[in-house]
């Protein structure tokens, strides 16, 4: 089909499913919490042992304030993360995208506890500059570089690590689920008889029109080895027992000739795979 590219060039972030995104938000929130806490507790300690007492209340409100901003924000870097992926190419305009999105983060961010802290402290009688985070900027932007910086890293990893896992149940059940829209399809493995490259998307062929599905042609092959499909070019699979005959070129290139009658061109590359057993 035409407008099939290289997807070793921009493959994007493995597909992955709401649930997984809302579980990551929870343990982050879990996570946030925990230490949260103890540089609360961190803080009241040394101000105190300084000879500075704070209430109890005043390093909880700094923490609790930077808290729940970058827990607000984790969904915009969740999908700052997908737009950008860094597994793609080019990588420097990618880094460089997520830089500018950490420092625009980390200046709405000293804004926003700005002004917490200000209207809190006032309601408890107390006196709270809300431009003072904004004149600690170059401070506090070491700080969010960092946090966006793990929070991307993070994300990163439990997107593959949960593709990973995917891939396994999908290929001891047989089934591959397909969403197209508000729709899903649970395509049997069995049906599928080639896939082929779409940008970044695959198109599963079973007897009658391909279905579109988000996903790498690299990962598909990954998914699928343990039912029998192979890579014949390197922008498509194929599964083996569908093979009716192979006709070589004299450049080395190859036919598929399918059951069905359809014909797939493959390149040298692959011939081996393909005829090994």
């Amino acid at each position: 089909m035409s407008g099939v590219g290289d997807p070793a060039a921009r493959s994007g972030p493995p597909p992955g499913r709401p649930r997984d995104d809302l579980q990551f938000l929870g343990i982050a929130m879990a996570a946030m919490a925990v230490l949260l806490t103890f540089n609360a507790m961190n803080v009241y300690h040394e101000h105190a042992e300084a000879g500075h007492p704070l209430a109890a209340w005043e390093p909880a409100l700094w923490e609790i304030s930077s808290g729940v901003f970058f827990l607000a924000v984790a969904p915009l870097i969740q999908r700052l993360t997908c737009r950008f992926w860094l597994g793609d190419r080019p990588i420097l305009p990618r880094l460089a995208a997520h830089f500018a999105a950490a420092v625009a983060i980390s200046l709405v961010h000293v804004l926003f506890i700005g002004a917490v802290r200000w209207a809190v402290y006032r309601l408890m009688g107390g006196d709270y500059n809300p431009l003072g985070p904004l004149g600690d900027w170059p401070y506090e932007l070491r700080k969010d570089l960092m946090v966006y910086a793990a929070i991307v890293g993070i994300y990163i990893f439990w997107r593959l690590a949960r593709a990973k896992s995917a891939g396994v149940a999908d290929a001891s059940a047989d089934v591959l689920e397909v969403r197209d829209g508000a729709r899903r399809h649970f395509v049997p493995l069995a049906d599928v008889v080639w896939v082929e490259a779409a940008g970044n998307y695959v198109e599963l062929h079973r007897g009658g029109a391909g279905l579109l599905h988000r996903a790498s042609l690299s990962e598909m092959e990954r998914r699928l080895q343990t039912a029998g499909f192979v890579r014949i070019h390197r922008s498509r699979l194929v599964r083996r027992q569908s093979v009716a005959a192979i006709e070589s070129k004299p450049t080395g290139d190859f036919t598929v000739r399918l059951a069905d009658g359809r014909e797939l061109a493959g390149s040298r590359r692959y011939r081996h795979p393909l005829l090994a057993e």
